[in-house]
Parts: C-alpha cells; structure tokens; sequence
C-alpha cells in the first residue's frame, strides 16, 4: 500500500511529545551548540547580538548562543518544551526570552541579528513555505544572518521531515535572502546514523 504524502509527513502532536518523552531521548537532542552553527559564527565573526533560536525544543541552542555572549529569545510552537527548556536555563543562571510562538502566525514584534531554525522549517507544510520565507526575514536585521539546518534529499527514506537540495533551498528564499552557503552535513542527535542535513547560511541584504 503507497502511502499519501500526508501520511508520510505526519508529525506529532509536538505538546503532548514535550509533555510524555524525555528529552535526551528526542531524535534531535544535542547537549552542545550545534558543529555547524558553532562554524559558522566563528568564521563569520559574530560574537555577540541579537538571537532568535526558532523551535528551541529542547532548548539546548538558545543556551548554546547564550553562553556565548548573545542576548537571546527562544521560542516554541509547545509550552512544555519552553516551560521544561526555561527550567534548564535558569539551573544554570542564564537569562534568555522563552515564549511560546507559532513562526506562521507570530506573536513576535521586534528584529535580530541572528535567526537559527534546526529543525522548524523541515516540518512545514509546503505550501506555508512562502510565507515562512516572508515571516523570517521581516525578522532579521538590515545584514543579519539566518543559519537553517534541514534534511537532506540525500537522507534515505520519505518519511519525516521533508527533504531539500541546495537548489531547492535557493529557489524557496533566494527571493528575500542571499544564500551566503549551503553544505552537507548532519544533524548531530540520537539517532545512528546520523541523519544527512543541509547546513544554509543566509544573510538579509536590504
């Protein structure tokens, strides 16, 4: 029996997730700033500024970026997945903005230097891409960057996430943003292997 793209793109009820699993056990969970995104700033100079860590989940990358110098804001479409990653945050004693935000449907009103998405946008259906697109970068600054990470068309399977190629990433943002880069890499995680990702940086021109 085939089954229908909806059926092999069926994603869980991401609340009830956060509420029933522990979170070192998620597919996506990295204790560290992620490999590519830690690169990436470090070739591009970025120490400090604005963040936005869009689908914190677990909340590993906003306290990543925070102890890092940036000022940061994470945010999530599940309460219990900012409720669970605040309480991490304060253990440790760093102040960073938790709020639950749907991106498609954003409840934000302020700009950031820096935007990194590992794992929202992947997720979406593809008809809500275009205005994912707008939505994000109206939230950049002037010259600010946007660091995706998605599955890769080279990870096996159809099921989960949707896939992408670097052209398929250039022809859905090239139009607001320029792609500065795209390599292929993966999502550090739980899962062995490790899943194949796409790692994009891209910047807001104008």
């Amino acid at each position: 029996m085939n089954m229908s793209e909806d059926e092999k793109h069926e994603f869980p009820h991401w609340e009830e997730l956060y509420q029933q699993r522990e979170i070192e056990s998620m597919p996506w969970f990295n204790p560290e700033l992620d490999d590519d995104l830690e690169s990436a700033l470090d070739e591009l100079g970025l120490q400090r500024g604005s963040a936005l860590d869009l689908g914190t989940g677990p909340g590993t990358q906003a306290i990543g970026l925070a102890r890092r110098g940036f000022t940061v804001t994470a945010t999530d479409i599940s309460d219990a997945a900012i409720r669970l990653a605040r309480e991490k945050a304060q253990k440790q004693g760093l102040e960073i903005a938790w709020e639950q935000d749907d991106i498609l449907d954003t409840k934000l009103d302020r700009h950031f230097d820096l935007i990194f998405d590992r794992g929202c946008f992947h997720v979406l259906a593809p008809e809500r891409r275009e205005d994912y697109v707008k939505t994000v970068s109206g939230l950049l600054k002037t010259g600010g960057h946007l660091f995706l990470k998605c599955f890769s068309r080279l990870q096996p399977g159809e099921q989960g996430p949707y896939r992408f190629t670097p052209e398929q990433i250039r022809e859905i943002f090239g139009s607001r943003l320029s792609v500065l880069s795209i390599k292929e890499t993966v999502y550090q995680g739980t899962l062995d292997p490790l899943p194949r990702a796409l790692f994009c940086t891209m910047r807001r021109e104008v």
